[in-house]
């Protein structure tokens, strides 16, 4: 896909934020003005977009602050020390204002509805938790990938089998759930934030449409993250939820066999 210019948007400064959109940024300056760029130019222009960097040693920083001298809405902390993905999205999370609270890293990119859709249908049907579908592209921004669906709904026992809600999709809805944050584990956080919110619904709801695009990118092996994305699912399942071992079994067996008929698409 062809990465747009920002578009110029009317200032925000009197009407508070409706969406506040969590960005965790880190060495990310090959990729970060992409990012930035697909949240100036959505279609809904009522949020404001946090982002908080997490001890970068690149040129992103510089990036990042030239944006935030051009639009008001794009606010930007820094850890005083290293924290990890989880810590650094919980900072965000607290300084929030907006009413929706949505996702996108700093190497990810939405499509410009993306926004407007999903405020619109969590609006319309009082919906605590949707995500969207979404592409995968690589590092110079080109698809690779055929649409990735999503189940139309799904609920904390669906979830605990696998993670079927991509962070840069997910949007949640604070005036039902006030804020949820992250658990503090270096993978997987999002997930273990989804099975939190799912303990107080019933089920999120998807866009069937793709909103969003997921980048791939070549600096670690597959197979190695293949590999810890089992550990920390493991993690979640015996740690965070406290799921009793022959069910974890069960579920851990579920999510190796769905990973493997992923992978072999």
């Amino acid at each position: 896909m062809d990465i747009v210019p920002a578009k110029k948007a009317p200032s925000q400064a009197t009407k508070p934020p409706e969406v506040s959109i969590i960005t965790a940024n880190y060495n990310c300056e090959a990729f970060v003005a992409a990012t930035i760029n697909s949240v100036l130019n959505q279609t809904f222009t009522n949020w404001e977009l946090i982002i908080v960097d997490d001890c970068s040693s690149d040129n992103s920083v510089h990036i990042i602050e030239k944006y935030c001298s051009e639009d008001e809405r794009i606010i930007f902390m820094r850890n005083d020390y290293n924290s990890g993905p989880a810590a650094t999205r919980n900072k965000a999370i607290k300084a929030s204002s907006g009413r929706f609270i949505a996702f996108l890293d700093s190497d990810d990119l939405w499509a410009e509805n993306k926004l407007e859709l999903q405020v619109q249908k969590m609006k319309d049907e009082g919906l605590s938790l949707t995500y969207t579908e979404y592409y995968k592209i690589d590092e110079e921004g080109r698809i690779i990938s055929e649409k990735i669906s999503r189940p139309s709904k799904v609920s904390y026992k669906k979830m605990l089998r696998s993670n079927f809600i991509p962070c840069l999709t997910a949007m949640y809805d604070t005036n039902y759930l006030g804020k949820v944050y992250m658990p503090d584990i270096l993978m997987r956080q999002d997930y273990g934030l989804w099975l939190e919110i799912l303990k107080k619904v019933d089920y999120a709801f998807a866009i069937n449409e793709p909103l969003a695009y997921y980048r791939i990118r070549t600096r670690s092996s597959i197979s190695s993250n293949k590999y810890r994305s089992a550990l920390f699912h493991w993690k979640i399942l015996r740690e965070i939820e406290h799921i009793s071992l022959p069910l974890s079994l069960a579920y851990f067996v579920s999510y190796a066999i769905l990973g493997y008929i992923k992978f072999r698409k």
